[in-house]
């Protein structure tokens, strides 16, 4: 099968709106949780979330256009025309022949669910008479990222939207590595974007007894693996990455960030919302990463953890690692103690820390964590409140979602 390479890469996160803002923002530390501003949140038990600040869209995307899309679209629109222009592409100049080779796959957990919200309330605040905006369907379908940004660069090739919850954007990920190795592209377009904070996003999560309640100290409430951890805090924004067909990308001199050479999917077949004590569904996944990428688990030098802070997912996580890794001196590390949860657009986000980190030799550390929780396996190398600078030559990046989905995904520093 043909190798697949990460040639370009795009961002938009509660921690910097370009790659190297945000990047320099994780390697700091610092924490992009803050008091939500997007509605009122007095009657909420959760006042507080990781949100994109300063985004304007305007500076990025004709006036008239943005009207039509919701803010997970404009997201997605801004991470990926970053990745393109990152990737060295000018899609302007490509054939027809050459178009149809390239694809999008772009995921989403939630959609345009604020567009949803929206137009409901003003139905129900009516007179009874569907008056609907026209872009309504259109703004709010999970698929209509791809399809824009497809259309935007009048993109011909694979085309469509994965959605796995929580694990979504791994999922397109992987599938965008299959799509290019199994010969059908030779460019993807590959990632997530969620814009899911709002009132009954907030109050669902609330209800579900999900979402970290410290208003208090929003800053250090996403805190994976401390005993005094009391659930996820929400996040928003994209994750973008052009994945190509190796010897494509040597053909351009394109530069080369890193290889992805492995994707495991699993389920936990266990509940909706949690996951099993034993770890099944992850140990799975990562497994079936290890063997797509045809390496034993001691080449692993550093695991991006789900890690979302809840108390049953960080351990039942850790116990799926201690099943796979046993006492290898991997280092463990959970950067969503910085980002919070992106929901359907962890997984990319999470993917360009993955990446960066091969890049630059430094593993970002995990902040807010005081004291470890003592049903975590022993054994396990947690990296906590100061980056270490290493040489990596291979990260995974673990997503699991309600449901039960798993994806883990395997990099690799290039080499020719």
């Amino acid at each position: 099968m043909k190798r697949v390479v990460v040639t370009g890469l795009g961002a938009i996160t509660p921690l910097g709106n370009t790659v190297e803002s945000f990047w320099k923002n994780i390697v700091a530390g610092k924490s992009g949780v803050g008091p939500i501003t997007k509605f009122d949140t007095s009657k909420f038990k959760t006042q507080f979330a990781a949100e994109v600040k300063d985004f304007n869209a305007e500076s990025f995307i004709d006036k008239k256009e943005i009207k039509k899309y919701d803010l997970f679209t404009q997201y997605a629109i801004v991470s990926t025309d970053e990745a393109i222009v990152d990737a060295g592409l000018d899609f302007s100049t490509f054939t027809d022949d050459e178009l149809a080779e390239v694809g999008v796959i772009w995921a989403t957990g939630n959609g345009g669910i604020s567009t949803f919200e929206q137009q409901l309330t003003e139905f129900h605040k009516g007179d009874g008479t569907p008056r609907f905006n026209p872009y309504f369907i259109p703004k709010m379908i999970v698929d209509i990222a791809a399809g824009v940004i497809s259309i935007r660069h009048k993109l011909r090739g694979p085309n469509y939207c994965t959605v796995s919850a929580c694990a979504s954007s791994n999922t397109a990920i992987i599938s965008a590595f299959d799509t290019i190795r199994l010969g059908k592209a030779n460019i993807m377009v590959a990632g997530g974007s969620e814009a899911a904070i709002t009132e009954a996003s907030v109050g669902g999560f609330n209800a579900a007894q999900a979402l970290s309640k410290r208003n208090d100290s929003p800053e250090t409430a996403s805190r994976p693996f401390d005993e005094s951890r009391d659930g996820f805090v929400m996040g928003e924004g994209a994750g973008a990455l052009i994945l190509e067909e190796l010897e494509h990308a040597l053909s351009r001199g394109a530069h080369i960030y890193a290889e992805i050479v492995g994707g495991g999917m699993a389920g936990d077949a266990y509940h909706l919302t949690g996951t099993p004590p034993d770890g099944i569904g992850a140990t799975l996944g990562m497994k079936k990463a290890l063997n797509d990428a045809g390496i034993s688990a001691d080449k692993i030098d550093y695991i991006n953890a789900h890690a979302t802070s809840t108390g049953l997912g960080d351990i039942s996580e850790l116990v799926a690692v201690k099943n796979v890794f046993g006492d290898l001196p991997v280092i463990v590390g959970a950067s969503k103690s910085m980002t919070g949860h992106l929901l359907g657009a962890a997984g990319a986000v999470e993917s360009l820390i993955s990446v960066l980190s091969i890049r630059d030799g430094i593993i970002p550390p995990t902040i807010n964590t005081e004291k470890l929780d003592e049903k975590i396996p022993e054994g396990l190398n947690i990296i906590l409140g100061k980056p270490i600078k290493k040489e990596i030559n291979y990260v995974l990046n673990n997503t699991f979602g309600f449901g039960g989905h798993v994806a883990s995904t395997i990099f690799k520093k290039y080499e020719a």
